[in-house]
């Protein structure tokens, strides 16, 4: 195997992507997942595979063409010359086949086949776990493949097909359906005691206590920090402190043990949002489930602006 640094690697580097963009795309996506994680098991948890496999398509790959790619390190992969002068080819041919695979699907008319959908923990399992019960009976040829997770999946490579988040404002190329305005509340348990000092549960990514708990509760103070909305609500119930959350969750658990304080709060500037690829507005099961999920959020409005209590 020819070595980065030798005279000739920059000239199979540069056949490397062109003969790969023919054939290989599936040893360029490798690449491209060592490259970005920096590890082999990096990579493989990316991928969806294991360690070995990993392993194995590189060092095939690299013998194809002659042309050591990573550095072995106790600490991970080091990219070589050769690697970075392929990176950006192999970069461009990943958003090309994920645009040909978005237009392909697209295109796509059956009302079967999966769709991949992600939202927020709580999202599912306290507004949209029964209403996605009733699409699976509807469309029983649908398989929804759904992942649970703050953050904004990657929609261009098709990680999901549909997303359902809380934001300001969507990114351009995605196709966004604005459900409702966001309201917040103060919560805090029937039987807590707030004589003295007021206990506060904020979010962990606060350093310090946040506006509203000063501006409504001279007296408070910190006493747990938490990371999801219902771990949130779970500590509000159990009497830990008063909260500040999202209206649907509590207002829709309708729970008499948490009851909403007489504060006034300013509308949020958030929005709940459903969103999509622009390439995917025409695929019909994909959007057949996008109408259901709206005629479904729209009629849970009032929780979300903080105006129901059912």
């Amino acid at each position: 195997m020819q070595r980065y640094g030798d005279d000739k690697f920059s000239i199979n580097a540069f056949h490397l992507c062109k003969n790969a963009q023919m054939n290989h795309w599936d040893d360029i996506r490798y690449f491209l997942a060592v490259a970005r994680s920096g590890s082999a098991s990096g990579a493989a948890k990316l991928l969806g595979v294991n360690h070995s496999t990993v392993t194995r398509r590189i060092q095939s790959f690299e013998e194809k063409h002659g042309v050591e790619l990573f550095i072995r390190q106790r600490d991970g992969y080091e990219m070589t010359d050769a690697a970075y002068t392929i990176v950006e080819q192999a970069q461009q041919m990943e958003t090309q086949t994920q645009q040909i695979s978005r237009t392909l699907y697209g295109r796509d008319g059956r009302l079967e086949g999966p769709i991949s959908l992600t939202m927020t923990h709580d999202m599912f399992e306290y507004c949209l776990a029964p209403d996605l019960a009733d699409f699976q009976k509807q469309y029983s040829a649908i398989q929804l493949n759904l992942t649970v997770n703050p953050g904004l999946r990657n929609l261009a490579g098709r990680e999901a097909d549909l997303a359902i988040r809380l934001t300001q404002a969507p990114p351009d190329y995605l196709l966004g359906h604005k459900v409702a305005a966001l309201q917040h509340g103060i919560y805090a348990s029937r039987s807590l005691a707030t004589d003295e000092s007021t206990p506060i549960v904020q979010w962990g990514s606060e350093d310090q206590l946040p506006e509203w708990a000063t501006l409504h509760f001279p007296n408070a103070h910190t006493a747990m920090r938490v990371d999801t909305l219902s771990s949130m609500y779970a500590a509000v119930k159990a009497g830990v402190g008063v909260a500040r959350m999202h209206c649907y969750m509590p207002d829709g658990l309708n729970d008499e043990e948490v009851v909403k304080l007489p504060v006034q709060l300013p509308r949020s500037d958030w929005s709940v949002w459903v969103l999509s690829h622009t390439d995917l507005r025409k695929t019909r099961r994909v959007q057949r489930c996008r109408e259901f999920l709206l005629q479904r959020l729209k009629l849970k409005q009032g929780l979300f602006e903080g105006e129901s209590t059912v």
